[in-house]
C-alpha cells in the first residue's frame, strides 16, 4: 500500500512539473570582472532545492551544476575556478578565481525547486572603464577616449541592452584616402576624430538607451577595449516653490 501511495505521489508531480514555469528576474545583474567574483543567485522563497545550473549564455556554454545528492561538476574550463557558496539552503550563488577577459559575458542561473518550481537569474560579467548615470530626456555624449598602445587604425562601437547580443552602432577607420566614418546608429550620432577617439552624441535620452557601450581599438599591437555602461534614470521630481499672492490693502496701491 505505501509503494502504491508512493508511485501516486510521483505520478501527480510528473503531471504538474510540465505548468511550473520559471520565475525570472527581468533585467541582468551587471558584476565587475574582478578576482574573486561573486555571481549571486539566491532564490527568494523557501522549499527544496533539487538542482543548480550555471550556463554562459548564448551558446549555453555549461560552466557548473550542483546538486545536494550527488555533488557538484564544472566544465574544463571552470574547473578549480568556481567553488558553490551555499550559505543557505536555497543558495545557488559561485565564486570565480583566476578570472580573465575570456570570463567577460552573461551568465544564466538557474535554481530547480520543490514545490514551487525553477527560479533564474542572469548575470552580466564586464570589464566596466565607466558608468554613466543619465536622467530621462536629457541630452548625452557617450566617449571612447582610450591611452593606445600603438598606432590604432579601427575602432568599432557597439552597444549591448540588457540581456541582448551586440550590435554595431559605428565605424571609424583610416584608409588611404583619410578618416572614414560610418553610422549605424538609430538613436543618436556618432563621431569619429582624426585621433580616432569616438564618441556618441545622445539627444533626449530614453530608457531604450541604458546598457552597455563598447569601443574596440584595432591597432598594430593587438585589440583594445573601452566599455561604458549607461542607466537611464526618470526625471527628479523638482519642488514647486509655493507662490503667496500678497493683497495690499487699498490705501496701499498705487
Amino acid at each position: 500500500m505505501e509503494a502504491v501511495q508512493k508511485d501516486h505521489r510521483y505520478f501527480v508531480v510528473l503531471i504538474f512539473l510540465p505548468f511550473l514555469k520559471a520565475v525570472q528576474q527581468k533585467d541582468a545583474v551587471t558584476v565587475h570582472l574582478e578576482e574573486g567574483m561573486v555571481l549571486d543567485c539566491l532564490c527568494p522563497w523557501n522549499g527544496n532545492l533539487s538542482m543548480v545550473s550555471w550556463n554562459k549564455v548564448p551558446d549555453k556554454e555549461p560552466v557548473a551544476v550542483f546538486h545536494p545528492e550527488y555533488g557538484v561538476a564544472f566544465s574544463q574550463h571552470y574547473r578549480e575556478r568556481i567553488e558553490f557558496l551555499r550559505t543557505t539552503p536555497m543558495d545557488g550563488s559561485i565564486s570565480m578565481r583566476n578570472v580573465t577577459h575570456q570570463d567577460i559575458g552573461l551568465y544564466h542561473c538557474s535554481v530547480q525547486t520543490f514545490p514551487q518550481g525553477p527560479w533564474t537569474r542572469n548575470i552580466q560579467v564586464e570589464d566596466l572603464d565607466t558608468e554613466l548615470v543619465a536622467e530621462r530626456n536629457n541630452n548625452l555624449t557617450i566617449k571612447c577616449n582610450h591611452v593606445h598602445n600603438g598606432t590604432v587604425y579601427q575602432v568599432i562601437l557597439e552597444k549591448m541592452p540588457h540581456s541582448e547580443p551586440w550590435s554595431i552602432i559605428g565605424v571609424c577607420k583610416k584608409v588611404e584616402g583619410g578618416l572614414v566614418g560610418e553610422d549605424y546608429s538609430d538613436r543618436g550620432e556618432v563621431s569619429c576624430a582624426d585621433s580616432l577617439d569616438v564618441s556618441l552624441h545622445l539627444t533626449g535620452v530614453v530608457p531604450e538607451d541604458s546598457g552597455f557601450y563598447r569601443c574596440t581599438f584595432s591597432t598594430d599591437t593587438g585589440v583594445q577595449t573601452t566599455t561604458v555602461l549607461l542607466t537611464v534614470a526618470p526625471p527628479r521630481k523638482r519642488n514647486r516653490r509655493e507662490e503667496y499672492k500678497v493683497k495690499l490693502h487699498p490705501s496701499q496701491s498705487q
